[in-house]
């Protein structure tokens, strides 16, 4: 299956693919409401609202795997989110990041190694994966700030790769 045919369900409950992102850079977050990291949602966001005329968005996986840190309904989330960080990006359903049941989306991204070659397993909540419209994705651990300067540089980079070429 290819990153494209990967089904996703929004935190409404309505069926897409990560196909529906495929020309966009997409910064793939699994997020957590009760997490020290929580405070994250504010960095990801003002990057939603900094590139998203540019073709970024940022897709937020709610992910209760980290010492119980999710628990809440989708609407729970939905209303912590949009209350307490004004979060407008995309957000999904609730979903598992690692182990026997991990989400076909994670099951690729885990696969790619982080920026000391390290692959395999989300280490914590808000762990990052920046996938550009070809398809290349790259990784950064949880402690790495949404404005981080490695972040936005690949932000930037993915996004002037990217841009459609002029006729």
């Amino acid at each position: 299956m290819t990153l494209r045919d990967i089904p996703l369900t929004t935190i409404d409950g309505t069926e897409t693919t990560f196909g529906e992102y495929a020309d966009k850079v997409v910064m793939v977050v699994n997020v957590a409401s009760r997490c020290g990291h929580t405070p994250q949602y504010a960095g990801l966001e003002k990057l939603y609202e900094q590139y998203a005329a540019r073709g970024f968005t940022v897709l937020g996986f709610p992910c209760n795997q980290f010492m119980a840190q999710e628990p809440g309904s989708a609407e729970d989330i939905k209303e912590f989110c949009s209350t307490t960080y004004g979060v407008t990006f995309p957000m999904f359903d609730k979903v598992k990041v690692n182990g026997k049941d991990k989400h076909p989306l994670y099951e690729q991204l885990t696969a790619v190694e982080d920026s000391h070659g390290d692959a395999g397993k989300v280490q914590w909540n808000f762990e990052k994966f920046l996938v550009s419209p070809d398809g290349s994705i790259q990784r950064f651990r949880p402690k790495v700030k949404p404005d981080a300067p490695e972040i936005v540089s690949a932000i930037e980079t993915a996004l002037s790769t990217a841009a459609p070429s002029a006729s």
